[in-house]
């Protein structure tokens, strides 16, 4: 049978001689392209699973064997588009010009997913956030862009029968044109580079970023654009060059120091500032934070009365411990003995400038966890501790009069 249709075929009209040629031909381009596409699929998984590598699972990516496969039909036509009879020449340039330019379309979707693979592959590494944390996902989405307006000079140049060198020249005389196109894309680009060499961020970074209404954790770093989900799970995209030509604060080191500044002031009420006198000293020194702190002073005061002689026996002229210089000796003890604070980092206890809210008593200091939810446990028991102490020491919080102390005090004149 084959020899009669081959006997038959050059009887028929130069038409259908050329339409039977090119119809075999794309059957034997879906039939080459059907068995390489089950040996892609089929064998170099297997191939790939026994080697286990991490270029095995980039350039044998399952994404990537397809659409390499898909290149395998328009090759097919490319070399045997010369032997389909009585082809029309004209016909004969342009279907080899659509297929190169399908060749190179599917040339570039196919290094497109190979770029995705090694993304991909760079994600799930394992190693840390060394690895995990540095994105690459900027340089991956320039290199798209570079191979998608390559992929396009080429293919509009195989349709046009033109060499790629014309459209090039072309592109070159049109340099401020792109310049401005592709602007936001080159400062980008720079603006990622100088973050990535410099360490500046990664994914995961805590940021902030007022003036664009970010807060929160750094979730993409890509090519255009920077992904911030912020505290109420909202996300604000911010353009990449911003990062460079605008501040931001980036909260990295406070997470890698493993402590978390508290910086929080008492506001005392100065009206219950007063001296301590014997019996409040012996009422304090039963407390045992206080007892070597109070033994200490009690020694340097009468050490330092003594010296003044006997002449000076005035209450102006002797040294006397008071209530608040107390309070702020047992807050620091207190807070050394604390197990939720970092005793490697700066500690300190002081009293500021007096104001008209009240003495504030400034505590400076880091827990020993960087969480947000301890953070806040175990500032919250501080103060709580220390308000609720306060009374021991005959101090009091300063408080603006409320409308019940007002009431109070017209009731209380009344009666009088």
């Amino acid at each position: 049978m084959t020899e009669t249709a081959l006997t038959l075929l050059p009887s028929l009209n130069p038409w259908m001689q050329a339409g039977i040629g090119l119809a075999g031909l794309l059957l034997l381009a879906y039939v080459v392209q059907a068995v390489a596409q089950y040996l892609l699929l089929h064998t170099v998984p297997r191939i790939r699973a026994h080697m286990d590598t991490r270029w095995a699972r980039v350039v044998w990516h399952d994404k990537v064997l397809r659409r390499l496969a898909r290149v395998v039909p328009s090759l097919v036509i490319q070399a045997g588009i010369g032997a389909v009879p009585q082809l029309d020449p004209v016909a004969f340039v342009v279907i080899r010009n659509l297929t190169v330019a399908l060749t190179v379309l599917q040339l570039v979707r196919t290094l497109n997913a190979l770029l995705d693979a090694t993304l991909q592959e760079h994600a799930q590494a394992p190693g840390g956030a060394p690895t995990s944390t540095r994105s690459i996902k900027s340089y991956v989405q320039l290199g798209k862009l570079a191979l998608t307006l390559v992929g396009a000079i080429v293919i509009v140049a195989a349709l046009i029968d033109r060499s790629p060198l014309i459209l090039l020249s072309g592109l070159g005389a049109m340099s401020a044109v792109l310049m401005l196109v592709f602007k936001d894309t080159i400062l980008s680009f720079t603006a990622g580079l100088q973050l990535s060499s410099n360490d500046m961020l990664r994914v995961g970074d805590w940021i902030e970023m007022p003036q664009m209404g970010a807060d929160g954790d750094v979730v993409d770093i890509a090519l255009h654009t920077v992904k911030v989900q912020n505290w109420d799970k909202t996300i604000t995209t911010i353009p990449t060059w911003r990062l460079m030509s605008e501040s931001y604060r980036n909260w990295r080191g406070m997470s890698e120091s493993g402590g978390r500044r508290i910086k929080r002031t008492l506001r005392l009420d100065a009206a219950s500032v007063h001296f301590l006198d014997d019996a409040d000293i012996e009422r304090l020194a039963r407390i045992a934070l206080l007892a070597p702190y109070l033994q200490e002073k009690r020694e340097a005061v009468h050490a330092a009365n003594a010296a003044l002689g006997p002449g000076a026996a005035a209450p102006a002229n002797l040294r006397r411990l008071t209530n608040i210089g107390t309070f702020r000796a047992y807050v620091q003890a207190y807070l050394r003995a604390h197990p939720g604070i970092h005793q490697g980092m700066t500690l300190m206890v002081r009293t500021l400038e007096p104001t008209p809210e009240g003495v504030p008593l400034e505590l400076y200091c880091f827990t020993a966890t960087t969480a947000w939810v301890q953070y806040e446990a175990i500032q919250g028991d501080i103060f709580d501790h220390l308000i609720a102490v306060l009374p021991e020491f005959g101090l009091h919080l300063y408080q603006s009069p409320t409308g019940h102390d007002i009431r109070a005090g017209l009731r209380q004149q009344s009666l009088q």
